[in-house]
């Protein structure tokens, strides 16, 4: 019996196949393992499921707190040139008013 691998997206072991590609119960996330195979590149996926590449612009989906800051980064919040890292903070970038972050993917979409 062949091992699929797990989902790229949520890491969830349950993942099936429906014709060429995969599929992931429990996100619901699609896609040809073909094409990930291809790329050598870091995965990282939006909240909407766009694929993120370096140099993206992006904005914040919900208000995030930042320790140590004064402030909250607001919700709808620009950011510009985005680098794709490993990790569980995934996005690296400099926010106008805060200097240099990390976000997770999962709390921006892509312009």
């Amino acid at each position: 019996m062949e091992t699929l691998p797990n989902c790229v997206k949520c890491q969830s072991e349950y993942v099936y196949e429906d014709g060429a590609l995969l599929v992931c119960p429990e996100c619901a996330y699609e896609w040809n393992p073909a094409e990930l195979a291809e790329e050598d590149a870091i995965l990282a996926i939006d909240a909407n499921g766009n694929r993120l590449a370096d140099g993206d612009t992006v904005t914040l989906i919900k208000d995030l707190k930042v320790k140590g800051a004064p402030k909250d980064l607001k919700q709808g919040t620009r950011v510009k040139n985005i680098r794709i890292v490993e990790g569980d903070h995934n996005i690296d970038c400099k926010i106008d008013g805060f200097g240099a972050m990390k976000l997770k993917s999962e709390f921006v979409k892509k312009i």
